[in-house]
Order: structure tokens, then sequence, then C-alpha cells
């Protein structure tokens, strides 16, 4: 038995079944559910996993170094600084299972306004989650932090404590993986010039999804599944737009040291994807895709 920990709250990616994540009842939801069950049903693999939900996803990606976990998950974007734990590598990525594109939800009524990125004005606000790679590429594609995550020179960045001004050095830095430790805490950030704020609710989307319909927030930064399903929701309140050029992939971790368990995952990924030609637009089109694909596994063998 395998110790999987997903992200509870990446709906419809990966997500437990109600709030109350210490329930023994709670079921992990979404694509990737559906995948690893997929897996579980494959010949020759003898691999069960006991699902954990866990509420935060600041460094989710590292659960496998640790004694608790053996495997995580939860639409983690496959980054080399996503492996590492201050400087030493301490996991490792599965291959891709799944590509998505950053976006922006908007209302339906600012669709027009906001079509993409470049449209975001000094007087526009935009919610973003903390540490995720909706947030880092947000602030690469408005311009006010570099590709390596280096907050433009006159950044003000409020934290519960204080406001930092970035002074374009890398001691203001924001990535995907981690941020400069005195704007961990950062709940409002605002550039120079006629850049867009951005605000931080927390890692409950639902919270943005509200600000967004009273309008507290302009735009929610995500990725495309979620805003996709949430303007699906919205009875056409929510319009998404921006979708940025870059494709992400997605992975699972597991420790570096577990080679072994590593190829045995890929191998299977890699049938029930297909090598990538099936992914979530198939999977919401017939969630049965991935069981399909395991029982053509088995019938080979």
């Amino acid at each position: 038995m395998l110790t999987y920990g997903f992200f509870a709250y990446f709906e419809p990616v990966s997500y437990a079944s109600h709030d109350d994540l210490t329930d023994p009842g709670l079921v992990h939801l979404g694509y990737e559910a559906d995948l690893l069950t997929a897996l579980e049903s494959m010949a020759n693999t003898d691999i069960r996993f006991r699902r954990v939900p866990i509420a935060e996803w600041p460094d989710i990606w590292l659960a496998p170094a640790t004694e608790e976990f053996d495997l995580a998950g939860g639409g983690i974007t496959i980054l080399d600084s996503r492996t590492q734990d201050g400087g030493r590598t301490v996991v490792a990525f599965t291959d891709a299972h799944i590509g998505f594109r950053q976006t922006l939800l908007v209302r339906a009524a600012d669709a027009a306004r906001i079509g993409s990125h470049d449209d975001l004005r000094a007087d526009d606000v935009v919610g973003a989650v903390a540490g995720t790679t909706g947030e880092a590429r947000l602030l690469q594609l408005i311009g006010a932090a570099d590709e390596d995550g280096v907050l433009l020179a006159g950044t003000r960045v409020e934290t519960p404590q204080q406001t930092h001004l970035a002074d374009g050095s890398g001691a203001f830095r924001i990535g995907a993986a981690d941020a400069s430790p005195a704007l961990e805490d950062r709940t409002r950030l605002a550039p120079p010039g006629d850049l867009p704020q951005v605000m931080y609710l927390g890692n409950d989307e639902d919270a943005y999804l509200n600000a967004l319909a009273e309008g507290r927030i302009d735009a929610f930064a995500r990725g495309e599944l979620g805003n996709t399903d949430a303007a699906r929701d919205s009875n056409g309140a929510f319009v998404v737009t921006a979708y940025d050029p870059l494709v992400e992939r997605a992975g699972f971790t597991v420790s570096v040291e577990d080679t072994e368990l590593l190829q045995l995952l890929n191998e299977r990924i890699n049938w029930l994807t297909d090598r990538g030609r099936i992914g979530y637009a198939e999977w919401a089109a017939d969630p049965d895709v991935f069981s399909s694909r395991a029982q053509r596994w088995n019938a080979a063998r």
C-alpha cells in the first residue's frame, strides 16, 4: 500500500468529495483520481493507494521526500525548482499526464475589455493563489516579474507585518516553487506604472469566485481547466479569456531515491494516456477512458 497525498481543492483535476478532510469516508475525485484508479487495476502492477487529502498547496510536491508519503499530486506543474529542497534534489516527477494553459476568468460584462493580459490596467485587481504557476505566470505576463520571478523595481508587496518595496534584486522574488521569505505571507502586490494589482485570498478558490462575482477583483488568474468549469457553472456570469500560449505539463512526484516506483508509474501512465494523446478533454468527454485503456492492457497480458 502506497500513501498518496493529493491536493484537496483543485476541481476538476484533483479534489476531495467534501470539506471535512478528517472524514475516513472521504473520496478522492477528479481526473487524477480516475487515472490512478485505472492504474491500480492494471495487471502486473500490484499497487494500491491510500489516498490522503492535503489542504495546503505550497510545497505539496515535496511530500514524498518525507516518510509519510510515497506519491504526491494535484495538478502539479513539472518544474525543476519543485524537485529541490534547500538546493538538494529530493523528489522526481513522473512523465506528464496532463497539460493546460493559464487563463483569466472575468465577468461576462468585462470580457470585451479584458481579452488578454495586456489589457489589464492599474485600476484592475487580479486574484491569484500564492505559490502556484498561475501566480508566477501572471506576474510574468503582466510585466511585474522577469522569467526568474524577480519583481519589477518599485513593486509594492503588502504582508500582514509590513509593506515591502522591491528594488529589482533577487531579494524580492516570487516563483512557482518558492518566494523570498519576507514575501511569503503576501496579501496584495502593486507594480508601478499602469500594471494591475494582484490580490491574495488564500488557497480556497471559491473565495476568488465570490470576490469576482462581488466586484472585489476583476479577474482570477488560474489554469484553463478550473476556469472553464467555473465559467460553465456560472450561468453566463463568467467568461474565460487571455489564454496563455505556453502549455504547462503536470505530473506526480515521488522520492528521488524511489527509481523503481518511478519507472513503473511512467510505463503505466504512458499507456493510460497513450503517450500524451489522451488528456483532460478526452476524460471529460468519457470519464471511463482510463479504465478502458487499463482493460486493454490486461487483455494483452
